[in-house]
């Protein structure tokens, strides 16, 4: 479907030099579906609608078929972060405690106090081969974007600057959100990182640029000014699940058949809550003697 059929979507540029790639996204509505299934407090919507731009973000690196897992795992309230992205744009994802919400922390929402300041985050990406690739490094503030861009720079060896932002309304709904990524390429132009690196300092937040209307392409000419560069892609994203029945169905069977017998026996039925959507599925006592004989 065109980019224009969105409200949100991605758009990748390239400096004409080679030196830089660089992604900016605006995920508003994504990030308001992921926190309207999950119900989250406004400091839960702040981490997960981080985690799922970042998400985006990582995706649109892989090649087409490709997908890409990110876990922050914290001692805070919040336990956990998981999202899954895949290269089309597709994006899911969940907090381990979305009510867990906390006091603003210097006015801001404390996203890196809910997730917790130790722990990890752990990246996996299936790149359709024979087994995923999982990176795995300590949390470098827990503020998510930094995270993202402290994993690519030191486990992916790509000096990497992300940002992102979620801003949310008085009654907590998501009022906007999006964020970018740039990546220095070699051979490194020390001169134009810093450059960028001081244009990236006095960014105003990125939330309010994000509020104000600042789209994907005005906030890459705001980075970029003064170095040409070419735009490959836009790009259509949204919140969007892979569960299906069938898959529920093959959850069920590899139950195998004596837990499958003992839950028709004492339940007669059942009903399965995808963790990434919340979409439940119910099966019927029918279905669940079709899924036993299908059993071998």
């Amino acid at each position: 479907m065109p980019v224009s059929d969105y409200r949100d979507y991605l758009v990748r540029i390239i400096s004409r030099s080679g030196s830089f790639r660089a992604l900016a996204c605006v995920t508003t509505e994504l990030v308001r579906e992921g926190c309207r299934r999950h119900e989250t407090s406004p400091t839960a919507s702040a981490a997960l609608g981080r985690a799922l731009t970042g998400g985006v973000l990582m995706g649109a690196l892989l090649k087409t078929g490709q997908r890409v897992g990110l876990k922050f795992e914290g001692n805070g309230p919040i336990r956990k972060i998981l999202v899954e992205a895949e290269s089309n744009g597709a994006v899911r994802g969940y907090v381990g405690e979305p009510a867990v919400d906390l006091p603003l922390r210097n006015g801001k929402l404390d996203v890196a106090g809910a997730l917790g300041r130790a722990g990890f985050l752990t990246v996996t990406r299936d790149l359709r081969m024979k087994e995923p690739y999982h990176g795995t490094v300590q949390l470098y503030s827990s503020e998510i974007a930094e995270d993202l861009a402290y994993y690519l720079t030191d486990s992916e060896q790509v000096p990497s600057a992300v940002g992102l932002g979620v801003y949310l309304g008085t009654d907590g709904s998501v009022a906007a959100a999006g964020g970018f990524l740039i990546q220095a390429l070699p051979p490194q132009d020390e001169a134009a990182i810093d450059r960028l690196m001081e244009r990236i300092a006095e960014l105003p937040p990125l939330s309010e640029l994000l509020l104000r209307g600042e789209t994907p392409e005005l906030l890459l000419e705001r980075l970029f000014e003064g170095i040409p560069c070419d735009t490959l892609e836009k790009r259509a994203v949204a919140f969007a699940c892979s569960c299906s029945r069938e898959k529920i169905e093959r959850v069920l069977i590899s139950l195998g058949r004596e837990e499958l017998t003992s839950l028709l026996e004492t339940q007669g039925e059942a009903e399965v809550t995808c963790e990434f959507c919340r979409e439940r599925y119910h099966f019927e006592r029918a279905e669940l003697e079709r899924l036993l004989a299908e059993l071998p």
